[in-house]
């Protein structure tokens, strides 16, 4: 099944003799993860959560999707990019990129993406108000696999960066590359103004003042069970997603019927 819905191991035999009726883009980042996780974390779990979808999405709704490759570069935080091999990727690079997958796309016919987010400084919403004007007909969707289900109800003191969720996750679906024995605590400090604390008001955080290894959040609780409990969660609610996502065929029915 992985090879109908999978662009890393499909075929072009594969691909051209069945209709798709959604694209799913995984989307990450190049970027320390404490000092426990790969530098490809991002992409590797958007990626997983994506395949992991769009074969649930197939075997429980018959909604057929083709996951893309994932994307390597992420928008990075001050702090983050004095990190050897750490990339960013700025909001121009990110939209060109974008932009041209949709325009490759939409030339082949096919008319929905979903992008599946793996790195929190990413933002998409910008780029595709812009899209859907330049491709009106073409309908982008986003989410961040890491929050979609709260990650309080599976873990126990869940974070922001290489923390118990991307941990446990890790080690539900790559355990051969976690090294939690050699993860730093993951401690980090907040903002001293109030309204900042609180998320009111906003700027980036300055990452080598808020973390010493590079992780928000204690990666020491992580099991594989926690990580596939909420990975199945995700993946579950992100394929009855494709098989309404997939129902659609014009913007009307995205809305309820007005009252």
């Amino acid at each position: 099944m992985m090879r109908e819905t999978d662009l890393t191991v499909s075929t072009y035999g594969i691909a051209r003799e069945l209709n798709y009726e959604v694209v799913l883009l995984p989307w990450g980042a190049t970027e320390p993860h404490n000092l426990h996780l790969p530098y490809m974390t991002d992409c590797i779990l958007s990626h997983a959560i994506a395949v992991d979808s769009a074969a649930l999405a197939l075997k429980k709704y018959n909604a057929r999707c083709m996951v893309l490759p994932p994307v390597t570069l992420g928008s990075q935080n001050p702090g983050q990019r004095e990190l050897p091999f750490c990339i960013h990727g700025r909001y121009e690079t990110q939209k060109a990129i974008l932009t041209d997958i949709v325009s490759s796309l939409h030339h082949q016919g096919f008319r929905k993406l979903f992008i599946v987010n793996g790195h929190g400084g990413n933002s998409f919403k910008n780029m595709i108000r812009d899209l859907s004007v330049d491709y009106p007909d073409f309908f982008i969707t986003t989410s961040n696999w890491f929050n979609h289900i709260n990650p309080k109800d599976y873990f126990t003191s869940p974070g922001d960066h290489a923390d118990e969720v991307e941990t446990s996750v890790m080690m539900h679906y790559h355990p051969e590359l976690v090294r939690l024995e050699e993860a730093g605590s993951g401690d980090s400090r907040g903002y001293a103004i109030k309204t900042m604390k609180s998320g009111k008001v906003w700027m980036p955080r300055q990452w080598d003042m808020v973390s010493h290894d590079t992780g928000i959040g204690d990666p020491h609780m992580s099991t594989p069970e926690k990580g596939e409990k909420f990975a199945k969660a995700v993946c579950e609610s992100y394929a009855e997603f494709l098989h309404d996502f997939a129902k659609i065929t014009q913007t009307e029915d995205f809305y309820e019927a007005w009252p």
